[in-house]
């Protein structure tokens, strides 16, 4: 069973190691931080209020970020990819909010499905110029009054 809670200053170091997971296991993604940074960025993620841990039997397992209507992240561990969690998670957003933006990578086909899948509809794509990695990227909405 998934359990979705805010999470606590506690849970940076597996948040942070979720995003970790992602770029080590991701051939196309580039790896600019180290495994501490992405622990800090966790921590201040969490400190900010913004995201919600996932559970499964007590572990964390994924996480979403959201600042008001931007999905920052959403990252569920590779173990638990295709168990509902990820889904669980959106769920819960969706319910807080009649509106959510994010960005995705063009290059991440799986995100682009799971996106669309659940309602998001594509507003823009870019050559990557802004992103930090430097990869095109696509920009996906949603909204409670369209579905």
């Amino acid at each position: 069973m998934i359990a979705l809670r805010a999470a606590r200053s506690t849970d940076a170091g597996k948040v942070g190691a979720i995003l970790s997971e992602f770029v080590a296991t991701t051939e196309w993604m580039p790896q600019l931080h180290t495994g501490a940074e992405d622990i800090a960025h966790a921590g201040a993620m969490v400190a900010r209020g913004w995201v919600t841990v996932a559970e499964v039997d007590g572990d964390v397992v994924g996480f979403a970020a959201c600042n008001g209507v931007d999905l920052d992240a959403l990252y569920v561990s590779r173990a638990q990819r295709g168990q509902g969690v990820g889904a669980a998670l959106l769920q819960h957003l969706k319910q807080e909010h009649a509106m959510l933006k994010l960005w995705t990578f063009q290059a991440n086909r799986p995100a682009q499905d799971f996106y669309v899948k659940h309602g998001f509809i594509e507003q823009e794509r870019t050559d990557g110029a802004s992103t930090d990695e430097g990869l095109p990227d696509i920009r996906y909405q949603w909204r409670k009054e369209d579905q």
